[in-house]
This record gives structure tokens, C-alpha cells and sequence, in this order.
């Protein structure tokens, strides 16, 4: 009877430090959703056909004020959410920031009216979200991020970039804006010749539209308005080209937005399962902007 006490206490204390809430993205029907037959999928932490959004909220022990919404990666097909989005929120939560990771609906026909725009619908839902109960979370309404790996870098700098058009009910006209944005070998542009062939393909198709394709190559978005960004890729990266993050950083550098880049020599895609300190430079930018 003792052990099994002992094993509830440390389970509850252990609880305490990343306390997790599944928050549903909305109350009642889903925009843009049509019905199916699908089901959802999470095998092993990673999902395929979300139907249901949502945010993982890992609450820290000592909660700073910041929040970051975590969007794990995947090529828009599947979301790697155990490995780059809980992963990757704990330890952000480590260090007082409130960690929100994104469940979004994957583009396809089959689930969408319009499937390019869906997950971005979810995005703003989730910034909208943690927002507008950023006093129930303890978190400055100011100081919310976003984040995100691969396909998710582009989710993440999509939304940091289309904030000025609500893809969602707002009626309170709250600021969709991210205060920044941290992209880890993210996807940036749809243009031939530089864009991850599988992400552009499941987002805008495999015969785009030249509109589609200049709305949804970030690196043509960007204004001075832009929020500011902390970008990491490496050089050998065979699946996103390099040349993602780095047009996105002359394009911020051009329109006089604060970016931050670290570059890598070696680690391919999803180095940061190989390069165990790959968040220290990132905690020194967040600290150096007061968002830790």
C-alpha cells in the first residue's frame, strides 16, 4: 500500500512541474471542415488526418510570462508532435516559458473546403486562443511566440507573416500577430528549385497557381511589421534547403526586422534529435529580447 502511495505522490509532484491541458481549438463545428469518413490517427506520437485541433498547454513550475506555440513538422502529411513539438515544449517550460503545442488539421482535399488555408485557420485559432486567456494562463499578452520545425517552420512564418487577414471568427479584433517567431529548419518558400517538393504539394497542390504559389513563399510577405525571428537550419540539410532560412534572412534583414540566425555545418534535417544543445543560442536570444 505504501509503494503504491509513493508512486501517486512522485506521479502528482512530477505533474506539478509540466502540468498538461488538452484545450480544444474550437467550441462546436470547425471552419472550413466538410464531413468525412476519415479517422484520426496518432500512431507513436506522430498524427495523420487531424480532425480535431487542439493545444497541448505545458505549464511551467514558474511561468515567466512568455508563451510559445509549438508546431511540430512533417511535410503537411503527417505531425512529428511527440518528438519537435512535446519534446521541445518541456523544455521550454524548464525554463519558465508557457509551451502550447498545436494539433493542426493537415491539408487535404478530403477534409477541408479549402485546404490550403486550414492550418493556418488553427494557427491564428491557437494565438487567438492563448491570448485572450493570457491572464487565466499567467502569461504577458505581449510576450506570445510561435515555433516551428520543417513544414511547421512554414505554418509558423505563414502565420507570422498573414496576421492582417483573419482566416477565423475574431469578433473581438484580437491581434493574431505573433511578438516572434523561431524557425527551425523551416520550409519558407513554394518557388521551384528551393521549396521541399512534398510540403508544397500537399499545401497548394501539385499544379499551383502563380498567386498561390507568391502568397505562400513567406520570404516574398515580408513588411516591417514583421515579427522578429530567431531562425537555425544546417548547411547539409538534403530534405529543406538551407537557402529557406537564409532568403528569409535577407528578406527580414532587408525590411529592418530584428533576425537572428544560427547555422549549422553538419546535422541534416532534424538535427536536433543529434545536436543535444542546439536550444542553448536560442534561450541567449529570448533572454536578450526579456522573453526569459
Amino acid at each position: 500500500m505504501k509503494k503504491k502511495l509513493l508512486v501517486i505522490v512522485l506521479f502528482i509532484n512530477s505533474y506539478a512541474v509540466n502540468a498538461q491541458q488538452i484545450i480544444p481549438l474550437y467550441d462546436g463545428t470547425v471552419p472550413n471542415a466538410k464531413a468525412t469518413s476519415k479517422k484520426e490517427i496518432n500512431e507513436n506520437g506522430v498524427y495523420r488526418d487531424v480532425l480535431s485541433p487542439t493545444l497541448e498547454y505545458i505549464k511551467p513550475e514558474k511561468p515567466n510570462g512568455t508563451a510559445v506555440i509549438v508546431i511540430a513538422g512533417g511535410g503537411y502529411g503527417v505531425i512529428v508532435y511527440n518528438g519537435e513539438g512535446l519534446s521541445t515544449a518541456k523544455a521550454l517550460a524548464e525554463k519558465g516559458i508557457s509551451a502550447f503545442v498545436l494539433k493542426y488539421r493537415l491539408p487535404n482535399d478530403d477534409i477541408m473546403i479549402d485546404k490550403k488555408i486550414g492550418a493556418l485557420q488553427d494557427a491564428q485559432q491557437a494565438i487567438k486562443i492563448v491570448r485572450e486567456n493570457a491572464n487565466k494562463f499567467g502569461i504577458d499578452k505581449n510576450k506570445i511566440g510561435i515555433m516551428g520545425f520543417s513544414a511547421g517552420g512554414h505554418l509558423a512564418s505563414t502565420a507570422a507573416r498573414h496576421f492582417e487577414k483573419s482566416y477565423i471568427e475574431n469578433p473581438n479584433n484580437t491581434s493574431l500577430r505573433p511578438d516572434f517567431q523561431i524557425l527551425v529548419y523551416p520550409v519558407i518558400t513554394m518557388k521551384d528549385g528551393l521549396t521541399h517538393g512534398g510540403s508544397r504539394d500537399n499545401l497548394i497542390g501539385k499544379n499551383p497557381t502563380a498567386v498561390d504559389i507568391e502568397t505562400f513563399s513567406n520570404e516574398l510577405q515580408i513588411k516591417n511589421n514583421t515579427p522578429p525571428a530567431y531562425l537555425t537550419h544546417a548547411t547539409d540539410d538534403k530534405l529543406v534547403d538551407v537557402d529557406n532560412s537564409i532568403s528569409y534572412f535577407e528578406n527580414l534583414r532587408k525590411n529592418k526586422v530584428e533576425v537572428e540566425m544560427h547555422i549549422y555545418p553538419k546535422g541534416d534535417h532534424g538535427f536536433i534529435f543529434r545536436h543535444k544543445g542546439w536550444m542553448e543560442p536560442l534561450f541567449d536570444w529570448l533572454k536578450r529580447n526579456n522573453w526569459l
